[in-house]
């Protein structure tokens, strides 16, 4: 049996992180028999990041990696049906996301004061009262140290926004007006695709990255309609 570890539902959303979104959603693709596991603390994992398994014995973080694994050892093609371009396409609108516009939801959901305290300082609940302050406060600031280190930091809010929106769009381009990234059937860089979408488009969070997705009409319908496939207790619930 496989088990996954990552944060569980929160913010509305199936979970806190997107890229543990984007596992649970491909597990759910692969039609593999898994259940949830506890204790989903990123220091926990073999790379110190969620999400990761544990499958007969190996333990695999990062969540490229896990597909992998899931791809190579069950004889699972989440991509089945896509041409070589096809495939080329959705690794690069994967990477867009993974490696731009997360960045940029880092930057609004950890920096932003209001986002922060009503979303990340929340993680920190349950540690003893004693030192809860203090961790929040110093893992923030590395989180802060993190961005800046990986570039976009670098920039003002309103900069990164400005890049966050490009991506944001560009995404809505390639979805167009089909059902999914790809075409009529999911593949499985829409577990990434949807991940995104939705973590960005979640009323918990306000900012101008949310604002940018809720004028494409098609990021809303592809979501909705992503989420009533796979996730239907959560849209019912915000229905």
């Amino acid at each position: 049996m496989i088990t996954l570890f990552g944060f569980g539902p929160a913010f509305g959303l199936p979970a806190a992180s997107p890229f543990a979104i984007k596992t649970d959603l491909q597990l759910k693709m692969s039609g593999l028999p898994y259940a949830y596991g506890e204790g989903g603390i990123p220091q926990n994992g073999p790379k110190g990041k969620i999400p990761w398994i544990e499958d007969d014995g190996l333990r695999l973080g990062d969540s490229t990696f896990i597909r992998d694994h899931l791809e190579k050892k069950y004889g699972v093609d989440l991509d089945a049906g896509l041409t070589r371009e096809q495939r080329a396409r959705a690794w690069c609108v994967e990477r867009m996301l993974e490696d731009h516009l997360y960045w940029a939801m880092v930057q609004e959901r950890w920096l932003d004061d209001a986002n922060f305290a009503k979303g990340p300082a929340t993680f920190f609940d349950r540690m003893p009262e004693g030192m809860r302050d203090t961790v929040r406060r110093e893992t923030r600031e590395r989180v802060k140290n993190t961005v800046y280190a990986q570039g976009l930091g670098r920039h003002s809010p309103a900069e990164i926004a400005d890049l966050g929106a490009r991506s944001i769009a560009s995404l809505a381009v390639q979805i167009g007006d089909k059902p999914y990234l790809m075409g009529d059937k999911p593949c499985g860089a829409d577990a990434t695709a949807f991940a995104f979408a939705v973590s960005v488009l979640t009323p918990f969070f306000n900012g101008p990255l949310r604002d940018a997705a809720c004028l494409y009409p098609n990021l809303l319908s592809y979501t909705g309609r992503t989420m009533q496939l796979y996730y239907p207790e959560i849209a019912t619930k915000a229905a």
